[in-house]
Order: structure tokens, then sequence, then C-alpha cells
């Protein structure tokens, strides 16, 4: 389990800037489609849940000003006296969408906020990446690509206390300061998603309940949103959500441009990432271990529960129903199959002494992780084995004589 960490606003003060931003764009109320120049989509699960794990695999839109999302939603939470409940992934446009944000939002009247900006190693519309989200009764954990990359235990998690639905959007914010100028000369563009897999919270598991990979557009699960509210420049019509070659399309478009013409975008399956690379951001820390859930195919509908410790033979999900395994606690060690990998604290270096070391996961505190390259040995471990190797030599040679 992560370490538990304070939930706060990140420290450098553009950071701040865009977490207000944030703020006043989330609380906007929903209101009748206004006729806008421009137009996105939105896609709204018909049942909403309590509890559970989310892993959507998508490939988002570029382009500054536009923000493709997932999150989970209190249907009618913006209503007057109502509480507010609601957990995000808002990947950034702008920048070659490198930088995403989540966030947790609860309150009635005055809410509070729990935004995190993180930075990836490379462009996040440039393909597919795997999304997770992690809601208990304990903590709210966000992963990417396999790697636990914020979790927040106690405070507003247990304020989420209601069934949310699961939503989808792409749309252009008016907060320059959040999300940079709107580039309109970009248009169309396109947020892709290959599938999404929801597993209830049953008993401190997660039991695999349903997947959706698109083939067509379930309308028995499925809602379009027809609304727009006061800092969104573009008006969510249905015509910009569609379904193409087992693919969920959100669009954003001129008016009068709606729907999809191009060429879907295949998804040649997860890549692990190169280990000599890291994430940087500015949400805290965390230190995680093996990917998971982000190997091969979504999980099947024929049920089990997807744990999020590993990935089953053939990269798809395990279906054990065994507890979900969580990342080894910050400052912990963790054991590989080349030999042990230490932790240090947040922003620390990670070392691997002797053989290859698991993938340590994302650093998140702004400080450096360090790690050494696949088969390789640090420095420190190299004299430590070979000290340990001259030891064994010397304690045969003596056994000899």
């Amino acid at each position: 389990m992560q370490k538990k960490r304070v939930t706060k606003t990140p420290c450098p003060a553009a950071a701040r800037a865009f977490a207000a931003a944030a703020l006043v764009s989330s609380f906007a109320l929903p209101a009748a489609a206004q006729n806008k120049p421009y137009k996105g989509g939105e896609l709204l699960t018909q049942q909403q849940y309590r509890y559970g794990r989310i892993e959507v695999r998508m490939q988002v839109a570029r382009g500054s000003g536009i923000l493709s999302t997932f999150f989970t939603y209190k249907n009618g939470s913006e209503g007057a006296g109502t509480f507010w409940e609601e957990i995000d992934i808002e990947v950034f446009g702008k920048d070659n969408a490198t930088s995403w944000q989540t966030n947790i939002i609860t309150g009635s009247g005055t809410r509070q906020t729990t935004e995190a900006v993180h930075t990836y190693k490379r462009s996040l519309a440039d393909g597919y990446n795997s999304y997770v989200l992690e809601w208990t009764p304990d903590y709210v954990a966000w992963k990417l690509n396999g790697r636990e990359v914020r979790r927040v235990e106690g405070g507003q998690v247990l304020d989420l206390k209601s069934p949310q639905s699961l939503r989808f959007n792409l749309w252009a914010a008016n907060i320059v300061e959040w999300v940079g100028e709107f580039d309109t000369s970009v248009l169309p563009v396109y947020q892709f998603v290959n599938w999404i897999s929801y597993s209830r919270y049953e008993n401190g598991q997660f039991v695999h309940e349903w997947t959706d990979e698109f083939n067509n557009l379930d309308m028995s699960r499925w809602s379009k949103a027809n609304w727009t509210f006061g800092e969104n420049l573009v008006d969510f019509d249905p015509n910009n959500v569609l379904v193409r070659d087992g693919t969920l399309i959100l669009a954003l478009t001129r008016q009068g441009q709606t729907g999809f013409s191009g060429t879907v975008p295949v998804d040649p399956g997860p890549v692990d990432d190169p280990p000599e690379e890291e994430e940087e951001g500015t949400g805290g820390s965390a230190s995680g271990g093996a990917p998971i859930g982000s190997g091969g195919a979504p999980p099947s509908n024929s049920g089990g529960a997807p744990t999020s410790g590993g990935a089953s033979a053939g990269g798809q999900p395990s279906a054990s129903g065994g507890a979900p395994s969580g990342p080894g606690a910050s400052g912990g060690a963790q054991a590989s199959a080349g030999g042990a990998m230490n932790v240090p604290g947040a922003g620390g270096a990670v070392s691997a002494t002797g053989g290859q070391a698991s993938d340590p996961g994302v650093g998140e505190s702004g400080g450096c992780s360090c790690r050494t390259a696949p088969g390789a040995q640090s420095p420190r471990g190299l004299f430590t084995s070979m000290a340990l190797l001259g030891a064994l030599v010397l304690r045969r040679r003596k056994r000899a004589l």
C-alpha cells in the first residue's frame, strides 16, 4: 500500500493557478445547448456505480485549450443544495498533450478539490494508453500504463458515498491559465476509446462485471449528452459521439461539421515503458511495482476478478478472483526476480543491486528518480557483488587447503 500523503494543491504557482481554474470549471452548471460555434461530445452510463475499478484504453486529442476526459459523477451534483461528488481524469491537449490532472470534488456550497497535475514522458495523443481509476471506501488511486501515479486516502474519499455515472467528454475550456488558449486551427480533433472495463468492489477485492469493446454503441448502457455549461466553449452534440471499427469516437468540431470521416488509429496493444525513462509531476509522490492491468486485451465478459497487481499469461489482466495487490509502500523494499530494489523516500534515488530490478513506478515529488539500466548494476551494486564474489572464492580456497 502506498504511504499516506496529504492531499493538497500542487506547490508551483502555475499549478495553483491551474487548480483554481479547474475549480471554477468543474462547478459549472449544465444547460441546454446554446448554438455555440464549436461542438464537442460526451457519453455517460445510464447506471450509476458505487466503488469499483475502471480501466480505460484511449488516445486523446492534441491542441491548446482542449480537454479529453474520463470521470465519475454523481448525477445532479450541480443542483442547488446537492452535495457534489466527482472523481476526474482530465488530459490537457496543450503542450503536445503531455500533462494530465487528477482530482476529487466534494461538498455543498463551498466545495473542496484535490487537484494534482502530472507530466508524462511522451505525448498521450500519439497512441493509446491505459488509465485506471480505483475507488474504494478507503482510497482513490489513479494509474497510467500500469503505474500508480497517485493515491488519496481518507479525507475527501470518505465523502464519496453515492453511486456515480461513468463519463467521457471532449471539450474546450475558456480558462486560458488552466488549459491554454483554444487553438481552433487544429479542428477537428478526436478522442478514441478502444475499450472500458468495470469491476465492482466486493469484500475487499475487485470483481470484473463488464467490458465494453465498442463493437457497437449499446444505448441500454450509454446516453449521449446534448447540453453545455458556462466555462465550456462548445455544445455537446450527440452527432459527435459515435462508434467506428470497434472504437468509441468523441469529436470536437466546428458547427455544421460534426461526425467523423477519417481513419481510426489502430491500437497495437500496450508496450512496456522503457525502464530508464520516468514520469514526472507535481502531484505528490508515488512509487509503484509491476504494471497493473496494462497488458494485452481488456478483461473478458466471462467474469472473474482482475487483480490490480499483475497480468496473466498472454497479457490479459488476471481473473483469478484474488484480492488486489497494491504496489510497495514508499520507502520500503521491493523484491524482483533479478535482485532487490531499494526504494527510498519520495524524490530519492532508486537503485538495483544485483541484476535487473522490477519497474519501480513513477516519481511524483519533483525530485530525482534514478535507475540503473536493465541488466546493469549501480557502482555500489557492482562493488558489493565483486566483494561478495572475492569472499566466496577465498572461503573455497581455505576449505581446499
